[in-house]
This record gives structure tokens, sequence and C-alpha cells, in this order.
């Protein structure tokens, strides 16, 4: 499918902002300390940027406040309702950070789970298609958390180390959810790439009882809007390439920098900080041709109809 650069900014960003946010909310950071005050700003500017290049890709942006009333069925509006009931418990963490110093465990809490709730809905908006094979399994949902809980213990370890505090501890913690969450996109992907297809022209047209099924002639002469947005395709051999840098940048260097990180981790240090800073680019970059491959790479069933 054509991955519009809205959609990828969007679930990168507003990703990365929740998992940094649920992080700040279990207080593992002194809430005092000028860094962790930053990192709360940081948090709710990541998640706003990224809510805001979502609506780039609307067609009439000025009514994106209609997708809320439909939370009963869609999960685009429940992501939508949940983003905003979310900001509740960020800002008064923030506030009790930024202005008094201290963390308020309870709000914390609400605000780290209502943010893993949050990102839940964005996965459940391209896992519960079934016209999207890759798209329409239990680990879309599973890497979508991972990676943000990941990102947001990459972005925690870096203002740890310039004065949070715990560095050690959040070092570790990112590097564990960094190969957790590249555990499960290779499972996500082997399943994407090896995974016989549900949906075939003998299945689309039910004509699959008489025998193999043929496109004499595409249904429109010209390119539109579907042949545009479903039918785009990556050459396999790019695909790769793409794949091994996101893997590499995304999640073998910010691993390999939080392993070396661990022995220097006791105190703020600005080599240190530099290094997890390093660390923030690489994921971020791999993050970005992640979620590039992820809609790229998407095969959706009404290309059936079009030799796809």
């Amino acid at each position: 499918m054509h991955p519009a650069p809205s959609i990828i900014v969007f679930t990168t960003l507003s990703g990365l902002g929740y998992g940094f946010a649920a992080v700040l909310g279990l207080g593992l950071v002194d809430p005092s300390a000028l860094a962790t005050k930053v990192a709360h700003v940081l948090a709710l500017a990541l998640i706003a940027a990224g809510l805001s290049a979502s609506t780039l890709h609307l067609g009439n942006p000025q009514r994106a406040w209609r997708a809320l009333s439909q939370w009963r069925s869609s999960w685009l509006s429940r992501e939508g309702v949940m983003a905003i009931l979310t900001f509740v418990p960020l800002v008064v963490s923030a506030w009790a950070s930024l202005f008094e110093g201290r963390y308020l465990p309870t709000v914390g809490i609400v605000g780290t789970v209502m943010c893993m709730v949050t990102v839940y809905c964005t996965a459940m908006i391209y896992a519960s298609l079934r016209s999207v094979q890759a798209w329409h399994t239990k680990l879309t949902p599973l890497c979508y958390r991972l990676f943000s809980i990941a990102g947001g213990f990459v972005l925690a370890a870096f203002f740890a180390l310039c004065g949070g505090g715990n560095g050690v501890a959040m070092c570790l913690l990112a590097l564990l959810f960094l190969i957790a969450a590249w555990v499960a996109k290779v499972f996500w992907r082997r399943n994407m790439l090896q995974a016989p297809p549900l949906s075939s022209p003998e299945s689309a047209t039910g004509l699959g009882n008489i025998g193999r099924v043929r496109l004499l002639e595409r249904p429109h002469a010209m390119e539109n809007y579907l042949t545009r947005e479903m039918g785009f395709k990556v050459a396999r051999k790019h695909a790769a390439k793409l794949w091994k840098l996101a893997f590499a940048a995304g999640g073998v260097i910010p691993a390999v920098l939080m392993l070396a990180l661990l022995p220097l981790a006791g105190g703020p240090s600005l080599f240190a900080a530099m290094l997890a800073g390093l660390a923030i680019i690489f994921h971020l970059l791999g993050m970005l041709v992640e979620r590039w491959l992820f809609f790229a790479e998407a095969r959706h069933a009404v290309m059936n109809y079009y030799g796809g």
C-alpha cells in the first residue's frame, strides 16, 4: 500500500511519545530534576506532533473531530477519544514535575495504562483490517506496543544520564525491550512473507470452483485511487535492503549502545549522554524505515481485481 508520509510520521512520533510518557508515568526518574521536567515537555510535544501529522492525511482535516463520534465501532475513533483523554493524566503528571518537583503515583500509573491503550487502538486500526493479511494478526498490536515502550526507555535513558537518575535501570530496560520488540517484528515479517494468501482471484470472484481465474482486462484503463493507494509496490530486493537498514539502525545499534552504557550509567555523564543521544537518533531513523515498510509491503485484497 502507499506509505503516506503523514501516517509514517504520526505512528512513529506518537508511538515514541506515548512510550516515553508511559515510562515517565512509572516514576523511575527523579521528578525534581531539570532533565525530567524537560522530558515531560518533550513527551507531550512528541504526542502532539504525531497527532497533528495524522490530520494531514485527511481530505478535510477541519472535519477530523467528527471521527470521534464512532467510538462504538471504529478503532480510529477509539484512538482519537483515547488520545484526548490520555492528555489529562499526562498534563497533570507534567505539571507536578515542572512546578512541584514531585511524582504522583496514581496519576502516573493511570497515564501509563492509558498510553498503552492508546497505542493499542492505533495498532488495531490496521490489525482489524481483514483485507490486508499482513496486518491482520495479533503480532501487529504487540509490535506497536513493544516498539513504543522500547523507544520510551531509550529516551528515558538519555534523560536519566542527563541528571534524572537511575541510568543503569533505564539502559538495561531499554536493551531488553529493544530485543523484545525486534524479535516480535522478525516473527511478524516472517509471517508476512511466508503465510499463504487468504485472498486470491478465485476467492475474490467466487469462481474458484471452476478453476484458475486469470485477468483478461483491468477494470480501469487509467490509474485511479485504488491503484494509487492500494497498489503500491516495492521491489523485493529494495525491501530486503531497507529491512536490514531498519533492523540495524532501529535495533542493533541502539541495543549495542545501551549495553555499552551500562558501566557508564552510574551517574550523570556528558559522554554517556552523548552515546544515549546517538542511540535515539539511530532508533528514530530505524523506526521511520520500519513504518515505511509496514505500509509499502502490505498487499490489499482489492488488488486481486487488478492483477496484483
